[in-house]
């Protein structure tokens, strides 16, 4: 198994009866990397996604910086491996998210458009939930085969937020290994790797965008730096990870 299929079967296996997030003032706070960490280093509540085929794993640890602000590190080196962190609520309750990020490189051989290229030093999923009405026979029997193996289904579609190599920043497009998984380009290249930035994206509208109808529920999140196809090495990090409700995230530019 390949670790893009993160997007349509890694997951199974962490997606049981996903946790609710406790909302403050219309945020929803999926992880800030200030609290506990188990005894791999990982931020707990996060579970470490593996893949069949990958011996190499990405290394993640949370580290503070020089004014002791917790923050969640990846170090790739030729490797591949996720985070996922289960939740479960109604993206048009909580539309937008919000979270901050930076790169030590991108990948120079890195292309989102094909599978040999298909590494990030940092991407971030959102998952959402299987819905049988939605899909046509053949796809309802492939899901109910995932489901009679793993014990549940996988995501029915996922948004894919990279740190582009080399797309025009605003790009969609459908990840190499399948189209339930939309990537859109929201940093790319090196002009501003090294450096902190903080991302603000309307989820709902963007799946509207990607897959032409409603979303379903979110059913978890995850984060990715991978260099396993292109052989290379890099790192990304990812801190203050929440979903706002429109009102929250009107406060934020007040």
């Amino acid at each position: 198994m390949h670790r893009a299929t993160l997007v349509v079967a890694a997951l199974i296996g962490f997606i049981a009866v996903a946790a609710g997030l406790e909302d403050y003032n219309g945020v929803l706070l999926v992880d800030d990397f200030e609290g506990e960490v188990t005894e791999e280093g990982l931020p707990k509540g996060w579970e470490p996604l593996h893949f069949d085929g990958i011996p190499r794993h990405t290394v993640y640890s949370v580290r503070r910086d020089e004014e002791d602000n917790a923050y969640l590190h990846a170090e790739a080196e030729a490797a591949a491996s996720g985070l996922v962190k289960e939740t479960e609520f109604d993206l048009e309750d909580y539309p937008v998210l919000a979270w901050r990020w930076r790169i030590g490189s991108t990948l120079e051989k890195g292309d989102a458009r094909t599978k040999a290229g298909d590494d990030y030093a940092a991407r971030v999923y959102v998952n959402f939930e299987y819905d049988p009405e939605r899909v046509g026979l053949l796809t309802r029997a492939r899901y109910a085969l995932a489901r009679r193996r793993h014990g549940e289904y996988p995501p029915l579609h996922t948004r894919n937020y990279i740190w582009a190599n080399r797309l025009d920043v605003g790009t969609f497009l459908p990840n190499a290994y399948t189209d339930r998984a939309m990537m859109v380009a929201v940093q790319s290249g090196d002009e501003r790797a090294g450096e902190w930035i903080q991302e603000r994206r309307n989820v709902y509208e963007d799946y509207k965008e990607a897959f032409g109808e409603e979303p379903t529920r979110v059913i978890g999140v995850a984060v990715m730096t991978d260099t396993d196809d292109t052989g290379e090495t890099t790192w990304g990090a990812y801190d203050d990870i929440r979903f706002l409700t429109l009102e929250a995230a009107r406060r934020l530019d007040d």
